[in-house]
């Protein structure tokens, strides 16, 4: 069975399913009262998802070039952010915007090409600028940057099109889970253990979320026919900890969102920090 057909599949059972949660939650957020401290937020967030989640699913309808397209304009997108939060220079920006679209793009065309060597190659690349030039204070600091977001984003964001008909699963999954762990934290992570913060990066992400998340992402794939124990525990690691990991990004840089443009939500990165960790943890465990 090919590529498309599968990933055909995936999409035309995902898209009742979130069809359907969006509906009801248009229904819920437009019927809270005005005395409800977030009603404006959740409905820009609401809106948001509306407008993302046909892009998402749409890009997966077209095929493998959807999901390079997908994979390419979120990653360029995202780079930029990162750029700008690392203070990176003009070098190093350049070689993870040419990964943001060249590694998708290999990818979708020549798949069997990337290994091991690629990579280790596109880490000495991300290195390259800092060490020609000759920035003693802060080259090593330039390229761990660099590296790391090569790692972050572009590699990440590859999956969408690696990994076919389940990156459709673990986008919609993740989406589930972001709801569920608020959903969690907000229900049950007020008091008692469940309230414990995970880490001080972000005091707001307890227990209680991780159970959210749990049982959403479990949820979300069981509907789209795509769960197994090992996919759903790679989703929620992403979940979990992508979060945290962009906290600690934003922490050293001073900024609260990456981006001010997503309504919401903040920037790209801000929606995407649980995709990105899901999808290298899934390529990881299944490729």
């Amino acid at each position: 069975m090919s590529l498309a057909i599968l990933v055909g599949e995936t999409v035309g059972r995902a898209v009742p399913v979130v069809a359907g949660v969006l509906g009801a939650g248009g229904v819920a957020v437009a019927a809270l009262p005005a005395r409800v401290r977030m009603r404006a937020e959740l409905r820009r967030r609401w809106r948001t998802w509306a407008l993302a989640a046909p892009l998402f699913l749409g890009a997966f309808w077209a095929g493998p070039a959807g999901a390079f397209v997908l994979a390419a304009g979120l990653g360029a997108v995202a780079v930029g952010e990162y750029a700008r939060m690392a203070a990176l220079p003009r070098a190093e920006r350049a070689v993870l915007w040419a990964a943001a679209v060249l590694l998708p793009a290999a990818a979708w065309a020549a798949p069997d090409t990337l290994d091991v060597r690629v990579v280790g190659g596109l880490l000495l690349v991300a290195a390259l600028p800092a060490l020609f030039s000759g920035d003693a204070a802060h080259g090593f600091t330039r390229a761990a940057r660099t590296v790391f977001g090569l790692l972050w984003i572009p590699v990440s964001l590859t999956g969408l099109v690696l990994l076919g008909d389940t990156a459709v699963a673990v986008g919609v999954a993740v989406a589930f889970g972001d709801v569920g762990a608020w959903c969690g934290g907000t229900a049950l992570g007020r008091r008692g253990p469940l309230a414990r913060p995970l880490s001080a990066l972000s005091p707001n992400k307890t227990w209680a979320g991780v159970l959210g998340s749990a049982a959403a992402t479990a949820s979300a794939l069981a509907a789209v026919g795509a769960f197994t124990p090992l996919l759903w525990l790679a989703v929620l690691t992403g979940c979990v900890l992508g979060d945290l990991l962009e906290s600690m990004v934003k922490r050293e840089a001073g900024v609260k969102d990456a981006g001010t443009w997503l309504p919401g939500f903040g920037g790209l990165l801000d929606r995407i920090d649980s995709l990105l960790l899901a999808l290298l943890v899934t390529m990881a465990v299944t490729l």
